[in-house]
């Protein structure tokens, strides 16, 4: 599993990585409900991680956190969102994660 090329137009591609929480945004709350917040990934690329709390546990993060995730990517003018960032809940796929303080979160 590669990164993303944060530079082209790369869609539902399965990434991991790693950041810092820059930013706290509240919870999108259409259809399903997403704890949203915004990580820097060291490189001068911010992404919003989109995290179905519908699905999964809500995860604790606090500004300046470190936190480790595995979902799928879908890019925007923004620099993209990583959402599937919880398990498979039609068992079909590994899913994502977030990793938090040691925690898994999915």
């Amino acid at each position: 599993m590669q990164p993303p090329v944060f530079g082209r137009q790369d869609d539902g591609t399965w990434v991991t990585g790693r950041g810092v929480v820059c930013r706290l945004l509240s919870d999108d709350e259409e259809e399903e409900r997403h704890q949203r917040f915004v990580i820097d990934l060291r490189n001068g690329q911010t992404v919003l991680i989109a995290h179905n709390v519908d699905v999964a546990e809500r995860v604790p993060v606090a500004l300046g956190d470190r936190l480790r995730f595995r979902g799928l990517y879908e890019w925007n003018p923004r620099g993209g969102v990583v959402h599937w960032t919880h398990r498979d809940p039609f068992g079909e796929e590994e899913g994502g994660a977030l990793w938090l303080r040691r925690r898994e979160y999915r």
